[in-house]
């Protein structure tokens, strides 16, 4: 699927490119040899809860995911449990000082056991057009049980959302789904980090 929001591209050009300087000065960005959540290996390291906890990290992800959930007409957004958290919290917060009528929500891994025992924590209500994001998509193990949530819970997700697209099959899978995916940045298998908007 295309990439939204490339009207605003040179803007959202400006704001991943500031948001790669920022994750490399505070070292959310590293080199060498890791093993992801995935079990896959990595020339790479990308702590994505490094940047949007980052007071100007946080300012650039929720300026262009606002962006992007412009042109999709959504109405509320969210994502994984810990990933999606803090983007939750400064999406809500630039949601409501741009005067944008939408919602945050957030999905646990699986339903509590305990109290009101919710799975989706927030105010998602069926029939919502949802954005879904998560800061990092590798093979989306952790997203696509999101997305598939938040769909039984009788929403339409019509955008999916990243800082960085590693290539790694969840894009497939998400092309897959026909739903549009906009990332800010993407590798390539030998770890180079391109923007990508």
């Amino acid at each position: 699927m295309t990439t939204p929001a490339r009207s605003n591209g040179n803007d959202l050009h400006a704001i991943a490119t500031r948001l790669y300087e920022r994750a490399k000065e505070l070292e959310s960005l590293r080199f060498g040899d890791f093993t992801l959540s995935s079990g896959q290996k990595s020339t790479y390291y990308f702590d994505g809860r490094m940047l949007s906890t980052d007071p100007e990290g946080a300012d650039l992800i929720s300026q262009a995911f606002g962006i992007a959930m412009d042109e999709a007409g959504v109405d509320a957004f969210g994502g994984p449990t810990v990933a999606a958290v803090p983007i939750v919290g400064s999406l809500a917060l630039r949601s409501r000082l741009d005067g944008k009528d939408r919602t945050g929500f957030f999905v646990r891994p699986e339903q509590k056991d305990h109290g009101a025992g919710k799975q989706i924590e927030g105010n998602l209500q069926a029939g919502m057009k949802v954005a879904a994001f998560d800061d990092t998509i590798s093979t989306g193990g952790s997203l696509f049980p999101a997305i598939d949530a938040v769909e039984a819970a009788g929403c339409d997700v019509v955008l999916v959302m990243a800082i960085l697209d590693r290539h790694q099959g969840g894009d497939a899978e998400i092309d897959r789904r026909r739903i549009p995916f906009f990332r800010l940045w993407e590798s390539t298998p030998e770890g180079k980090i391109t923007i990508a908007v």
